[in-house]
């Protein structure tokens, strides 16, 4: 296990990191494979980063596991991720609860299976008195409908006379997102080359540093993560300021 960051050089590492895991279907047809295999091998891509997440120092790492669209691809290829999703649920909760791991799943959970919806509901009941990393798993999650959602919930507050309507701040907006709580991210990756957000924290991420990277998600690891945020530390973040 590697050393614990010093505290100096803590001070540049960012606080939450988002990643777009893409590119398993990629993986997979370049070896002559089935998505399910380049789906199987990426499962092993989250344990390898969120173990290396923790180690490296991060508070806060949010995966995009699967997003409101992915539910057009073939009912085949859902019934596979949907799978892999309750593997991982099962088999690397005992591991993550012992080494502090904070669960928390963001995105609606109504069009999710019964038994699915349970083991979330164990999972984040089991970790939710940790204080190491907190993983945040992105599932059936999509940015605009969380904005909107948060804009109904607003206006609901507003029209029962709970709420005035200049008491609205982007404070109290963040405060009714799924991600209420958390840190935005300081930095988002993407991989496999893509460059779009592909509706992943449409606000959250309004000052994050963007990495694209062309890995594949398969093939990306501890040693790329550590890659990312050595560059993170080297940029200037100026949040509209003028550069020192």
């Amino acid at each position: 296990m590697s050393a614990p960051p010093k505290t100096e050089d803590r001070m540049s590492l960012p606080r939450h990191v988002a990643i777009i895991m893409d590119g398993n279907g990629r993986w997979a047809k370049a070896r002559g494979l089935p998505r399910t295999a380049g789906h199987k091998r990426g499962a092993d891509a989250v344990r390898n980063v969120v173990v290396g997440a923790r180690e490296i120092g991060i508070d806060y790492l949010t995966l995009y596991a699967f997003s409101s669209e992915n539910w057009k691809r073939p009912a085949s290829e859902v019934d596979d991720l949907m799978g892999l999703l309750r593997l991982y649920l099962s088999k690397e909760l005992a591991e993550l609860h012992e080494n502090g791991v904070r669960v928390r799943v963001i995105g609606e959970r109504d069009r999710l299976a019964p038994d699915i919806v349970k083991m979330i509901a164990h999972a984040e009941e089991l970790t939710a008195g940790n204080r190491g990393l907190t993983l945040a798993i992105a599932l059936n999650y999509g940015g605009q409908n969380e904005i909107v959602g948060a804009c109904r919930s607003i206006a609901a507050r507003v029209g029962e006379g709970a709420l005035a309507p200049e008491a609205i701040t982007p404070e109290l907006f963040a405060g009714h997102l799924q991600t209420a709580g958390m840190p935005d991210p300081d930095m988002l990756i993407r991989t496999s080359g893509e460059r779009r957000l592909s509706n992943f924290l449409l606000w959250q991420c309004a000052y994050a540093e963007f990495f694209f990277v062309d890995t594949l998600w398969p093939d990306f690891g501890k040693q790329q993560l550590e890659e990312a945020v050595h560059e993170f530390s080297r940029r200037e973040r100026r949040y509209g300021a003028s550069s020192a």
